[in-house]
């Protein structure tokens, strides 16, 4: 009965393969099909049971660890790049918590040959004694069961951002191998777990110390079972997270060390001025308007409040806010009183002070917060994230906490500092002048009906596909190339926009002057999204938004250009994956009537130990997409099957430096662009061909 079940799924299946869409690559699928198949129909062999035929006996039990294993992206949220660092934050916010508790100071994390990882600090240690509830050690619990720590009550902590107790346990299930090391009471106990954490070593003591050396170590290492993509540690990644911890926990010290090369890579990090040096650290690329960085804190409702905020002469908002230490990229109840104690203080002081009259509408919080940047950051003993990747804060005596404190607090300096609060107005009054600009240039601007259809732009050469799922559109650069794209292109998915030069410099110009812009103007209206506050993902009509340019430095800088106009108009194109990169071929080869495409000096260089080198070799090198006839331009970069897309993302939780990087790169000061092109630059020679 269970093979005539196999072979009818065996079945099923090659029908579904039959069916696939002409247009997906299928190269190499016939010959996994046997083996694919065979494991799609044990796996699914019991679900050809009728209903009836359900019982008590098909509830599975995932036990102890496997739940984790089964599912990561519950737990982690990928198993990409972004879910291997995740494993990292997870180990030193434990670390990063006893600091909170002030017992913790020191913090140190080594990246080791192999791409291990080692998490130490000087906490009061893990507990090494028995849990009378469960008969395991403390550090067993904590290493091997979900949902088990100190952090539920019961004065381990008071605050903390591990909100769920999975943090350590999913480290463990995610490993090859864990080992944990804690010293306490003058002695060094040691446990280690291996294979997703089977225990292989029991919690037994290797030495003594010094009884006022207390702490704890971790070394694990990520299975590269569950992380396919890499395994490989990125030391600047992790750079960017230890430095904002460092911001957020005054007066903690955190040392990162690269130990995978001879030359030993080391940063340490230590603000005693807390989140004050963030805002002052952010602002670096920007000119700030007056020298303080306003700095508010206190206790209301049992939340602890810390607020600093600066204004720039920049035209766009940087605003970050913390609970526990953890980053809540979606804001929440926190950042809603903030707003609200700024939008009304500053109204009531301008009200008060006659810089607005009677008959003056009232400053909108969005002008007031042109060019703040603001770290926003509560403790709260009993945090309510939505989920556990912890993005949004719901707590709602937050909102009255950070509210009370930042009103008291910010008109009694106001009061006390008028050159600041005038400066600051006027410049709220002119963001107000030219947003009520923007609203009649955008008015001009938003997507049309479907009986206005002529208000695309008219050079838009559009699909004819009206679903957006199967639509993309290549923002491609000059007529030249625009033209050789509409003649290659697939004119049921693919719609095609030339872009005359490069755009307008966002990061430079007012909201206004950018809807005058017409290269942006068509692309708000061809998108359908709006921007900003009236931005509508679900408006979106194509599912990718592709930048194709030379590639060439001019080609990169004005990547650049149209990537700093979608984070600072669209973000969430970006965040949810919109946004692609096209990556047109450098040089072609012919040889023999062969024909080879390659995308880098690289490529191009194994392409000829391959080949050979000899006088038959015709090697063009592409100056521009122009170049390319539309057959070729089809062929390498813009043919679904065969072409190679880079698709850009944003990490939340290193979204203050990507913010950084943008305004370093493309706002108004020398010295530091300077200062990040020479870090990142890197040299090549010329290939020898």
């Amino acid at each position: 009965m269970e093979d005539k079940k196999i072979n009818e799924l065996l079945e099923r299946a090659a029908q579904d393969a039959a069916q696939a869409p002409a247009e997906e690559n299928t190269e190499g699928y016939e010959e996994d099909f046997a083996e694919n198949s065979r494991e799609y129909a044990d796996d699914n062999v019991k679900d050809t049971k009728d209903v009836g035929e359900y019982s008590a006996d098909d509830i599975q039990v995932l036990e102890g660890l496997q739940a984790v294993r089964k599912r990561p992206g519950m737990y982690i949220g990928t198993t990409s790049s972004r879910g291997l660092h995740h494993l990292v934050y997870e180990i030193v916010d434990n670390s990063v918590d006893e600091a909170l508790a002030g017992f913790c100071s020191h913090i140190e994390v080594s990246i080791n040959p192999g791409n291990s990882i080692t998490v130490t600090d000087n906490g009061r240690g893990i507990p090494v004694g028995i849990n009378h509830k469960t008969g395991k050690t403390a550090v067993e619990v904590v290493y091997t069961i979900l949902h088990a720590g100190g952090k539920f009550g019961g004065g381990g902590y008071k605050v903390s951002g591990g909100l769920h107790g999975v943090g350590a346990s999913v480290v463990n299930a995610l490993s090859s191998w864990l080992e944990v090391t804690v010293r306490q009471g003058g002695k060094i106990y040691q446990m280690r777990f291996e294979d997703g954490g089977k225990t292989v070593q029991n919690l037994h003591e290797i030495g003594t110390c010094d009884e006022k050396d207390t702490g704890t170590s971790v070394t694990f290492l990520p299975d590269p079972e569950i992380f396919r993509e890499t395994t490989v540690y990125e030391y600047d990644v992790i750079l960017q997270r230890m430095r904002e911890m460092a911001f957020l926990t005054k007066g903690l010290k955190i040392t990162l060390r690269d130990l995978r090369e001879e030359e030993v890579k080391e940063d340490v990090f230590h603000y005693e001025g807390g989140i004050r040096e963030y805002v002052t650290y952010l602002n670096k690329s920007k000119t700030a308007l007056y020298e303080d960085v306003l700095y508010f804190d206190g206790t209301k409702n049992n939340v602890y409040v810390e607020v600093a905020m600066q204004h720039n002469d920049a035209y766009n908002t940087s605003e970050y806010s913390f609970v526990n230490n953890i980053n809540t990229p979606e804001g929440g109840m926190h950042l809603v009183g903030f707003h609200n104690a700024v939008t009304k203080t500053f109204n009531d002081y301008a009200r008060k002070n006659n810089i607005l009259k009677e008959a003056d509408p009232n400053l909108s919080g969005e002008d007031i917060r042109e060019g703040l940047t603001a770290i926003v950051s509560v403790k709260i003993e009993d945090p309510q994230f939505e989920g556990q990747t912890k993005q949004k804060l719901g707590n709602v005596e937050a909102r009255g906490a950070v509210d009370n404190i930042v009103s008291e607090k910010l008109k009694y300096y106001l009061e006390q500092n008028p050159s600041v609060a005038k400066t600051i107005c006027e410049k709220s009054l002119l963001a107000q002048r030219a947003r009520e600009a923007a609203r009649k240039a955008r008015d001009l601007t938003r997507r049309k009906t479907a009986l206005e259809t002529m208000s695309l732009p008219g050079k838009l050469a559009d699909c004819s596909d009206k679903d957006p799922k199967n639509c993309e559109i290549f923002l491609v650069e000059g007529d030249s190339a625009g033209g050789s794209a509409k003649s290659a292109r697939s004119r049921a998915t693919q719609a095609i926009l030339p872009l005359r030069g490069k755009i307008l410099n966002v990061e430079k110009a007012r909201e206004d002057r950018i809807y005058a812009n017409e290269e942006i103007k068509a692309m708000i209206t061809a998108f359908g999204t709006g921007i900003h506050d009236e931005f509508d993902i679900s408006k979106l009509r194509y599912d990718k938004i592709i930048i194709m340019t030379d590639a060439d430095v001019d080609g990169a800088h004005i990547d650049t250009l149209m990537l700093t106009f979608l984070y600072r108009f669209m973000p969430e194109l970006i965040r949810q994956g919109h946004v692609y990169l096209a990556m047109p071929p450098l040089y072609k080869l012919e040889k023999n009537k062969k024909v080879w495409y390659a995308y880098s000096d690289e490529e191009l260089n194994n392409i000829l130990q391959e080949v050979g080198r000899d006088s038959n070799n015709r090697i063009q090198r592409y100056k521009g997409l122009g170049e390319m006839d539309p057959e070729q331009l089809w062929e390498t970069t813009m043919d679904p099957n065969r072409r190679i897309l880079k698709r850009v993302g944003i990490d939340p939780e290193s979204e203050s430096e990507v913010d950084l990087t943008f305004t370093t790169l493309m706002g108004d000061k020398v010295e530091p662009r300077r200062e990040f092109i020479e870090k990142n630059a890197r040299f090549v020679q010329n290939l020898d061909i």
